[in-house]
């Protein structure tokens, strides 16, 4: 495949491009050979041809010259067909008092479609059968014990050929040693083996298999289904008998013949590299990877998996950071299978493989084609060293480049968790508030690459495991903690400075501004509030925990609290389960997010309506090193993080309303900066807007 002058794709798991050579097939077609296949004149017989000739050079690949290979839409059609087919011959054995196994089994690891399936057509068929998921080892391999002990009381077992997040390879000869002598049908998942592995169809007991042709450089919406010439079939679609009358429907005939000759190339010898040029390129893509992350972890051994497949997890950094991180240098790959990929879940498949935690929510998967050059990987593993020189830039790994200052308000989060870290670029020290055990590594890692020193690290809810995380902290940090030790369960002290302030007060001082402790009844031996600004009627910020929710504070309590804040003081929580980001004591202004977002194609006509708006971008420090984008001629910009958005919200709050200008807020997909509007017109602040779909739409 050519390289791409500006998107190296790396998520060819998940789908590929379309061949030049398959696009042409299917243009000749839409072109010239356009007749109905069912039609007897010419036009119809040539579009037959073009099938059956795609059908032949199909067959010869895979080795099914003797059982049935037929066009559908896709890999989750044929699974669909291939599991109502086994199971309606099952239930047809039973009404006849055969003996039939009524155990379904499947890999732990199978794609969804496959679990999904036989659920469905499990309750559709009213069969009541047992259905049990092959358990997988840490690497990801089938238990052969598990399937030895069951197969002889199941009737349908499934297993995948490769998995489609690990790349792991299926043992499919040892699994045919032990259900050969058992009557149960075998359906076999071929998608991600299909240009990848040998496949003989014809050499095993498989019963049916099914390939997927957008995998493999064809379009979407055109797949295959095997049907060994003994196994049982039922249409699962029923009309005009196309397909020899086993799957209705007119043909995709545009389809199949890019199909077609994606199947030829795959058979001339010269389109696709084979297996040691494929296994090299992923080392080269490996060692660049190692080189951007150091840590890096892999989730599946090299040697059991295709040659296309990496799947990682880097300690101290989320997948979403590493798919934005990425995305921004126009580089894609995906956190798993896109199939689940909109469930914000860790992977089912690393979780099967009892994996730790943080790795089955934090792994990427990186994965090109059979068909891939090697421009292309050089082209990649540039890229892909970019990156990494952005993370070592905003100190998101360690590195000898100079790091771009940390300053004010930062807030981290894993899960709904918030860790909050006060900076001073200034002084270059910072505050360190309930700090994430997941985060504790980066957290050290981060003031180390800054040369800040720790003042101090405190807890908002003083608990045995705070505690812990806490002084896990410290004693990461070693050097770079410069605070005072003490006996407060908060971790908090006051430090030499603060004996100046003519205040009865006592402080933590960071450089100019200050910290204290709530003076209030919510104080207790267990429960901190920590106030930050830069005098005490200038409190700009209250680092909670999670007791100043306004539905967990009474009218006492409440007014106990008002005098020690301003108006715009803003209230960090310790769990933000809402995405508010930060909140305030008065009530929040309703936010209905259609009326503050702005197409990305209505760009244009906004910024000619709205002048003087300001264009704020919310993605992190790392993506903005690495992303260019044009805006219109003398329209500002700022580059305000999420992370750091709570500094961007104390200064557009305290500014005079006639001065406050139009904020129109990007990131990469929307999701942020959507966060973002949603949290300024919660607070008041009425001229805020975002761009729908993010750069992601905006700049294609």
């Amino acid at each position: 495949m050519s390289i791409s002058s500006r998107v190296i794709y790396l998520d060819s798991n998940a789908t590929t491009p379309v061949m030049p050579l398959a696009l042409e097939a299917a243009r000749a077609v839409m072109e010239d050979d356009y007749g109905n296949p069912s039609s007897v004149h010419s036009s119809g017989l040539q579009a037959k041809a073009v099938m059956e000739q795609a059908r032949a050079t199909a067959c010869d690949l895979l080795g099914c010259s003797e059982g049935k290979l037929l066009f559908v839409s896709g890999a989750t059609e044929g699974i669909q067909t291939a599991v109502f087919s086994a199971l309606l011959a099952l239930r047809e054995k039973q009404a006849q008092d055969e003996k039939v196994g009524t155990d379904l089994l499947y890999g732990a690891t199978e794609h969804k479609a496959v679990p999904e399936s036989l659920h469905h057509w499990n309750t559709v068929l009213n069969l009541n059968f047992r259905i049990l998921a092959i358990p997988v080892d840490n690497a990801g391999r089938h238990d052969l014990k598990f399937i030895e002990e069951h197969i002889q009381d199941a009737g349908l077992i499934c297993t995948m050929a490769a998995n489609n997040e690990t790349g792991v390879i299926t043992d499919l000869v040892s699994i045919e040693n032990l259900i050969k002598d058992s009557p149960a049908y075998w359906l076999v998942d071929g998608v991600q083996a299909l240009g990848k592995l040998p496949l003989k169809l014809n050499q095993h007991r498989i019963d049916y298999s099914l390939f997927s042709g957008h995998k493999l450089y064809a379009p979407k919406g055109i797949g295959m289904l095997y049907v060994h010439k003994d196994a049982p079939f039922t249409p699962l679609l029923a009309g005009g008998g196309q397909e020899s009358s086993l799957r209705s429907g007119t043909e995709n005939v545009s389809g199949i013949a890019a199909l077609g000759a994606v199947m030829k190339a795959l058979g001339d010898g010269i389109s696709f590299r084979d297996h040691a040029t494929l296994s090299r390129y992923r080392l080269q893509l490996l060692e660049a990877m190692r080189d951007a992350f150091p840590g890096l972890i892999l989730n599946a051994s090299l040697e059991e998996s295709l040659p296309t497949t990496l799947n990682f997890s880097v300690p101290g950094l989320t997948s979403k950071e590493i798919l934005d991180l990425f995305d921004a240098a126009d580089v894609r790959v995906s956190a798993g299978s896109a199939c689940s990929a909109a469930k914000a879940q860790p992977s089912f498949v690393l979780q099967a493989m009892a994996l730790p935690e943080w790795q089955a929510a934090s792994a990427v998967r990186v994965s090109f084609g059979p068909a891939t050059t090697q421009d292309y990987i050089d082209e990649a593993c540039k890229r892909v060293r970019v990156c990494g020189e952005a993370l070592r830039k905003t100190c998101m790994v360690t590195g000898d480049i100079e790091p771009l200052p940390a300053d004010g308000v930062m807030q981290l989060s894993f899960g709904a968790a918030c860790t909050w870290i006060i900076a001073n670029a200034a002084t270059k020290e910072c505050v360190v508030i309930d700090p994430l055990p997941e985060l504790i590594e980066r957290i050290a890692k981060y003031m180390r690459c800054q040369h800040y020193s720790v003042k101090a690290v405190l807890a908002t809810n003083s608990h045995p495991q705070q505690d812990l995380h806490n002084s896990s902290l410290i004693k990461l940090l070693a050097d770079a903690y410069s605070g005072a030790q003490n006996d407060d369960p908060s971790g908090f002290y006051t430090d030499s400075n603060s004996s100046s302030l003519e205040s009865s007060e006592k402080y933590l001082s960071l450089g100019k501004m200050k910290i204290r402790k709530l003076d209030s009844q919510l104080q207790t031996e267990t429960h901190f509030v920590y106030l930050y600004g830069s005098t005490e009627s200038q409190i700009q910020f209250a680092f909670c925990g999670d007791v100043l929710r306004n539905e967990r504070l009474s009218n006492e309590q409440r007014s106990d609290i008002e005098n020690q804040f301003s108006k715009h003081t803003l209230i960090c929580v310790a769990h933000d389960f809402e995405k508010q980001l930060v909140s305030r004591l008065e009530s929040s202004q309703e936010c209905k997010l259609e009326d503050v977002t702005i197409p990305s194609s209505g760009l244009n006509e906004f910024l000619r309506t709205h002048p003087g708006t300001v264009m704020v971008d919310v993605r992190e420090p790392y993506e903005q090193q690495l992303s260019h984008f044009d805006v219109p001629a003398g329209t500002e910009v700022l580059h305000v993080p999420l992370s750091r958005l709570a500094n961007g919200v104390d200064r557009w709050l305290r500014t005079e309303d006639h001065a406050k200008a139009p904020l129109l807020f990007f990131c990469r997909t929307g999701g942020r900066s959507s966060q973002a509007v949603q949290c300024l017109r919660r607070l008041g602040y009425a001229n805020a807007w975002h761009i729908a779909g993010g750069l992601a739409l905006w700049q294609h």
